[in-house]
C-alpha cells in the first residue's frame, strides 16, 4: 500500500505509475484519513489553526487523487478504469455531502465563530468563518436526525445519476458514424476537413472518410458539407444523442430534477434555483431570470432581423440542418470572409506559444514547456509558470488538445492541486478537442478554436496566479457567475491586431494576417451575433426553467418541454424527436455543476466586456493594467465578494452596454 502512486500529492502527477488497481484502495485510506482529520477537527477548544484551518486541510489528499482519478476518466477511460470509478465515486460524493452534517464539527464551528478570537478576524480569515457557516447551514447542518439522512441519501443519488448521465452522452456519442466512400459525397467540405476524415477512417482501418459526433467533424458538416441530406443525418443523430437506448437520460435526467427539487425543499428553499443561487452573484433565481429576459428583449428584434434577412439570402424557409450551412454562405458573401481562410494562420503550435507570450507580458510570468513529464497520452504536454520577477515557480499545468474515442468532448480547465502561499505550487490542466494535425501539416485552427484556447487558459491562469491562504477559497473556486470573467476576457485578445501578430502568423510563410483580411474578420465579428446571444440565452431559459417551474404531471415530458422552450431561440423548427436536453452535460454531468447557473455565461460576459474596456483603452499590452487585473482579480480567488473585486479593478459597478456595443447590438 505504501509504494500506491495516489497515497502521496506530487507536484507532478505520476500518471506513469498509476495502475486501475490503486485506485480503490488508495480512495479507501484517503477517506479513512479525512475522517480522522473530521474528528480531530471536532475535539478541543477551537481556534483558527485547529479548526477552520484544519477544516479546509481535512479533504487536501482526498481532493488530489480523486481529482487525478475523475480527469483519467474523463480523458483515457476504459471499460475497467469506468467500473472502479463508478464504484469510488459514490462513496467519495457521500462523505464530502456529509461534512456539513457531522455535528461535532458543526459545534466546533459555531463555538469558533462565536469566539472572541473570531470577532477580531478580518479580510479573507473573516470571510472563510462566515461562508463556512452559511455553508453549513446551507447544507443541512441544523436538520434533523432523519432530515440528514435523507439529504446524505439524495446526494448519493445525484452522484450515481449524473455519472451515468455524463456516460450516456460520452458512449451516444460514440456510437455513430457516417462514412461515406465517394468522393463527390465531400463537396463544399474545406480540405482539412477531408483529411481528418479521411485519416480517421484509417484508423479504424476502414476505407473511405469517416464522420462522427465529435465537435471538429460535426461542426464541418453542419457547416461547409453541401448535400443537405447527409447534413440533416448528422444533425438529426447529434440532436438526439442519449435521449434512447442503451444510452438513454431521459428518466436519469428527470430523476435528477426531482431530487435537486426534494433538496431545496428539504433545505428551505423555494426550489433549486434559490438554493444554488444564495451564495452567487445574481443571489436568486427570480434575479437570473429577469436578466435573462432582460437580455432576450434587447435581442428578439435583431435576431428577428437576422432570420428574416437569411431566409431572403436562401430564397426559401431553412431547415434547423440548413443555418449554419447558408449561414457561412451569407457570410462569405457579405463580407467576403470564409473562416477556413483564417485556418493557415493559426498553427497550434506558434498559437500557444503567443499566447504564453502576450500574457507573460500582461502578468508578469514565463510559461515554460517541461519535456519527459509522465501524462495519460503520448500527445499531452506539461508546462511550469514563474514569476517573471522573482522566478518562483506559481504552477504547472498539463495540455491536452486533441480527441481521442476514450476521451470526453467540449473544452475544459481543472484542478489537481490546489497550491497556498509557502507551500506546493498550483497543478492544473486544459483540455480541448481541437482539429489534429493531418495530411502532413499540422494541427490548423478556426478562429474559434483559438478563443477556446485562450479561454481555458483564462481559467488557468485563475486558478495558478490565485495567492490566497485559505484554499477553499483559492483560485476558481468563487461564484459561478463570476468564474467565467477570467476566461472569457482572454477571448478579447484574439480580435486584437497588436495581439493576433504576436501567434497569427502563416504555417508556411510566417506572415501575419493581410490587413484586408483582418478587416473582413473584424467587419464579421457581429455577424448573426443576436443569434448566438440567443442561442446562449435559451439554454439559460431551459436551465432555470426546469429548476424553478417545471412539474411533469402539468407540463409533460422532459424533452417535449425542453424542446418547447428552445423553439422560441431558435431560427429553424426543431425537429419533433429533438432532445439536446438528454445530453445537457452543463446542467447534468455532476450533482450541482452548471444547474440553475447556465446564466453565468452572460452574466460573466457582461462583466468580461466591460472589463474589457480598461485594456482597451490603456492599450492591450498595458502592463499596469495587466498586474491591476492580475492582483485584484486573478490572485484574490473569493477571498473577497466578487463584486468588490470588479469595483476594485473597474472603480465601477459593471456597464451592460460594453457587452451590447461589442456584439452590435446597441440600438
Amino acid at each position: 500500500m505504501n509504494d500506491n502512486p495516489l497515497l502521496r500529492i506530487e507536484q507532478r502527477a505520476p500518471f506513469d505509475r498509476i495502475r486501475t488497481d490503486d485506485i480503490e484502495p488508495a480512495i479507501e485510506a484517503l477517506l479513512a484519513d479525512a475522517k480522522e482529520r473530521l474528528e480531530a477537527a471536532a475535539e478541543g477548544e477551537p481556534t483558527f489553526d485547529n479548526t477552520m484551518r484544519v477544516y479546509d486541510a481535512i479533504t487536501e489528499r482526498l481532493d488530489y487523487a480523486f481529482s487525478i482519478v475523475r480527469h483519467l476518466e474523463s480523458v483515457a477511460t476504459t471499460p475497467e478504469l469506468r467500473a472502479v470509478y463508478n464504484k469510488v465515486h459514490g462513496p467519495v460524493s457521500a462523505f464530502y455531502s456529509n461534512l456539513p452534517l457531522h455535528e461535532g464539527l458543526w459545534k466546533a464551528i459555531k463555538r469558533y465563530a462565536a469566539s472572541e478570537e473570531a470577532s477580531g478576524l478580518t479580510g479573507a480569515r473573516r470571510r472563510f468563518v462566515d461562508k463556512t457557516v452559511e455553508s453549513f447551514r446551507r447544507h443541512g447542518a441544523d436538520l434533523d436526525p432523519a432530515g440528514k439522512e435523507r439529504l446524505a441519501a439524495i446526494d448519493l443519488e445525484l452522484a450515481a445519476l449524473t455519472t451515468k448521465f455524463s456516460e450516456n452522452v460520452l458512449d451516444s456519442t460514440n456510437a455513430f458514424e457516417l462514412l461515406l466512400d465517394e468522393e463527390a459525397q465531400l463537396a463544399g467540405l474545406p480540405p482539412s476537413a477531408i483529411e481528418s476524415a479521411r485519416e480517421n477512417a484509417q484508423a479504424k482501418g476502414r476505407e473511405g472518410w469517416r464522420f462522427t459526433l465529435q465537435g471538429p467533424s460535426y461542426l464541418a458538416v453542419m457547416t461547409y458539407l453541401d448535400d443537405a441530406a447527409t447534413r440533416e443525418q448528422v444533425y438529426r443523430a447529434f440532436s438526439v444523442r442519449a435521449s434512447r437506448e442503451p444510452h438513454d437520460n431521459r428518466q436519469v435526467a428527470s430523476r435528477i430534477l426531482e431530487l435537486r427539487r426534494e433538496k431545496a425543499r428539504l433545505l428551505g428553499f423555494a426550489d433549486f434555483a434559490d438554493f444554488v443561487l444564495e451564495d452567487r452573484m445574481a443571489g436568486r433565481g427570480e434575479r437570473a431570470w429577469e436578466f435573462l429576459q432582460d437580455l432576450r428583449r434587447r435581442t428578439e428584434a435583431a435576431f428577428q432581423r437576422e432570420n428574416e434577412s437569411l431566409i431572403e439570402f436562401r430564397g426559401a424557409p431553412l431547415e434547423p440542418w440548413d443555418i449554419g450551412y447558408w449561414a457561412e454562405k451569407q457570410r462569405k458573401a457579405l463580407y467576403d470572409f470564409d473562416e477556413e481562410v483564417l485556418r493557415p494562420y493559426f498553427p497550434l503550435e506558434p498559437v500557444v506559444a503567443g499566447m504564453f507570450d502576450l500574457f507573460g507580458r500582461l502578468f508578469s510570468i514565463d510559461v515554460t514547456q517541461v519535456d519527459g513529464v509522465p501524462a495519460w497520452d503520448p500527445a499531452v504536454r506539461f508546462y511550469e509558470i514563474r514569476d517573471r520577477q522573482s522566478g518562483e515557480l506559481l504552477g504547472a499545468f498539463y495540455a491536452d488538445f486533441y480527441p481521442r474515442e476514450n476521451k470526453r468532448g467540449g473544452a475544459w480547465m481543472d484542478s489537481l492541486l490546489t497550491g497556498q502561499p509557502g507551500g506546493l505550487p498550483h497543478l492544473g490542466l486544459i483540455c480541448g478537442n481541437l482539429t489534429p494535425p493531418s495530411g502532413g501539416k499540422p494541427a490548423l485552427l478556426t478562429h474559434r478554436d483559438v478563443e477556446t484556447i485562450f479561454h481555458e487558459f483564462g481559467h488557468l491562469l485563475h486558478h495558478c496566479l490565485s495567492r490566497v491562504e485559505v484554499r477553499g477559497f483559492a483560485g476558481t473556486s468563487v461564484a459561478w457567475d463570476f468564474v467565467e470573467l477570467p476566461s472569457q476576457i482572454m477571448e478579447n485578445w484574439c480580435w486584437e491586431r497588436e495581439s493576433l501578430d504576436l501567434f497569427a502568423r502563416h504555417y508556411e510563410t510566417g506572415e501575419t494576417i493581410p490587413q484586408d483580411l483582418f478587416e473582413r474578420m473584424k467587419r464579421a465579428r457581429t455577424y448573426r451575433a443576436a443569434n448566438a446571444q440567443m442561442r446562449q440565452l435559451g439554454f439559460g431559459v431551459i436551465d432555470l426553467a426546469l429548476h424553478r417551474e417545471y412539474d411533469a404531471a402539468r407540463d409533460g415530458g422532459l424533452v417535449a418541454y425542453s424542446r418547447r422552450l428552445l423553439q422560441q431561440f431558435s431560427p429553424a423548427a426543431l425537429p419533433d424527436d429533438h432532445s439536446m436536453v438528454t445530453a445537457f452535460t452543463h446542467l447534468f454531468s455532476s450533482p450541482v455543476g452548471y444547474g440553475a447557473g447556465y446564466y453565468s455565461y452572460k452574466w460573466a460576459e457582461v462583466l468580461d466586456a466591460d472589463a474589457f474596456t480598461r485594456f482597451r483603452d490603456a492599450g492591450v499590452f498595458s502592463e499596469e493594467t495587466g498586474r491591476a487585473f492580475r492582483e485584484t482579480i486573478l490572485a484574490r480567488g473569493d477571498s473577497e465578494d466578487p463584486a468588490e473585486l470588479f469595483r476594485a479593478f473597474m472603480g465601477r459597478d459593471p456597464d451592460p452596454k460594453a457587452l451590447l456595443e461589442r456584439s452590435g447590438l446597441l440600438a
